[in-house]
């Protein structure tokens, strides 16, 4: 049986090299195979497309709540997703704020850790936003 937050089956592979360190809050790689589903980057507003805080945690938060939304269109959960690239405006807030968005990130995602990339990017389409993560996700062939 998986460990929580880690979907079952052969379907999926996380890639560990043998001597690597284990990544901490991320995977190395993942391997899978079934139904890919694609979320284009989501910012931390709520439903009505307006934001109710200027805190990175809780647009974080958000933004992570609007993805497993999308998600679960396609009959994805958390679990389902392999890789997620987070835009941000500021990696030095970012990095202050480590502890506040782990819990963020726990709270919507439990323990699942997929390949992830940080990139700071100069400003965000929407002004207000603080972070933008772009997800993909697959759901195991049955």
């Amino acid at each position: 049986m998986a460990a929580p937050g880690k979907p079952e089956g052969p379907n999926i592979q996380f890639l560990q090299p043998a001597g690597w360190p284990k990544p901490k809050g991320y995977a190395n790689g993942i391997a899978v195979s079934g139904r890919q589903v694609f979320v284009g980057g989501t910012v931390g507003w709520n439903e009505q497309q307006e934001f109710n805080s200027d805190e990175l945690a809780e647009q974080t938060c958000q933004a992570l709540k609007n993805i497993v939304a999308v998600l679960a269109e396609a009959g994805a959960r958390p679990e389902h997703i392999v890789r997620m690239t987070w835009y941000v405006t500021d990696k030095h807030e970012y990095l202050a704020n480590a502890k506040a968005l782990g819990a963020a990130y726990r709270s919507v995602m439990g323990y699942h850790f997929p390949v992830m990339a940080l990139v700071q990017v100069v400003a965000l389409v929407e002004d207000r936003a603080k972070v933008e993560i772009e997800t993909t996700a697959v759901i195991p062939a049955a």
